[in-house]
């Protein structure tokens, strides 16, 4: 993997001054809205996080939305949850699969790898190249799947909780893409 891609997907995190606003959160000029609808499901912004490589370069804004109820040390549980990530810098849609790949390695056993890698492989065949100003978003649902979209337009679903669960590890888990990142993503606003 290229060394600034690599630096780029795992760089530090910093929390800026995260302005609510009657839409949701702003931050470094990115909006995210206050809450999501899906059919009888509604996710609300739990927080928003901006990752910076090498201290002063934007990387990416994120955000983290939860079902309602749903508490932030729940987000890896069987409940309703939303990640959207607002790219600052062009990607390639096969490094962003690596890195997940490298990321799940990190936070599950290989048995439960194993277990899902029909599912990691379908997911990760979805990337697309990501140019500055594009946004992925990953939603679970409950008893649906795990839906990949790209600007709003869906790229496909997987299904599981298992899957679920692990694949948002690569945020939430114990070894995320960035600690940082995670700790504020999982603090409420």
């Amino acid at each position: 993997m290229k060394r600034w891609i690599f630096a780029l997907l795992f760089g530090a995190v910093a929390f800026v001054g995260v302005r609510d606003n009657l839409h949701g959160a702003l931050i470094e000029g990115v909006e995210f809205k206050d809450s999501h609808t899906l059919g009888s499901q509604r996710l609300l912004l739990n927080n928003v996080a901006l990752m910076r490589y090498k201290i002063v370069i934007k990387a990416m804004v994120s955000a983290l939305y939860l079902g309602e109820g749903v508490k932030p040390a729940e987000a890896l549980k069987d409940v309703p949850k939303r990640i959207e990530i607002h790219y600052f810098w062009d990607l390639e849609g096969k490094e962003i699969a690596k890195a997940a790949d490298k990321l799940l390695a990190e936070n599950i056993s290989a048995t439960r790898l194993k277990t899902i890698r029909t599912e990691i492989d379908e997911m990760n065949a979805l990337y697309e190249n990501v140019k500055a100003g594009d946004r992925y978003s990953l939603t679970y649902i409950p008893g649906i799947g795990t839906e990949l979209a790209l600007n709003s337009k869906k790229k496909g679903l997987v299904p599981g909780a298992e899957f679920a669960a692990a694949y948002f590890s690569i945020w939430l888990g114990k070894k995320p893409m960035d600690v940082a990142m995670r700790d504020t993503l999982l603090m409420p606003r």
